[in-house]
């Protein structure tokens, strides 16, 4: 697909990507976010702080859909923490870059996350407040992300960082 001949399309194109992709995430549906990427992507959290100064930093990066796969098999098999519950706010997407084969795109976030052990149980708090910084394909008539950076505002992360932002 010609990216650039689709102007319209590349918004909606990225706007359905990630409405699927936070809804998997906010759903549960861990097993399908590395289906959200290309095969040799790049997916990485890192601080404001760290991004506005070229620290090349990461809170976590993985450079493939099997580093993705593998984050998610550890999320479900080793690491132990309290239920919780997420959901994402979206602002509007802000194309920047418009290729022939690839569109650049940010878009602001916020992630509730929800307590759902009995002690605390449906009490929420702001878990994250960043920044999405994508580069997405089509692979197979399919949107992709081949590149997605999370720049956090909130550097202080008081639980464990286990399910993607």
């Amino acid at each position: 697909m010609n990216m650039a001949a689709n102007n319209g399309n590349a918004r909606e194109l990225v706007e359905e990507l990630l409405a699927a992709y936070v809804s998997a995430i906010d759903d549960g549906d861990l097993e399908r976010w590395p289906e959200f990427f290309t095969e040799d992507c790049v997916y990485r959290i890192l601080p404001r702080e760290n991004d506005s100064l070229n620290l090349p930093l990461a809170v976590m990066s993985c450079n493939s859909r099997a580093a993705l796969a593998d984050r998610i098999a550890a999320y479900r098999k080793a690491n132990l923490f309290a239920p919780h519950a997420y959901r994402h706010l979206l602002g509007p997407v802000r194309i920047r870059d418009e290729g022939r084969h690839e569109v650049a795109a940010r878009t602001n976030y916020a992630v509730f996350r929800t307590a759902l052990d009995p002690i605390d149980y449906g009490t929420s708090e702001v878990f994250s407040v960043g920044e999405y910084r994508d580069r997405v394909v089509v692979v197979d008539g399919l949107a992709r992300f081949r590149e997605k950076s999370v720049v956090v505002d909130t550097c202080k992360i008081h639980t464990l960082l286990a399910t993607p932002l």
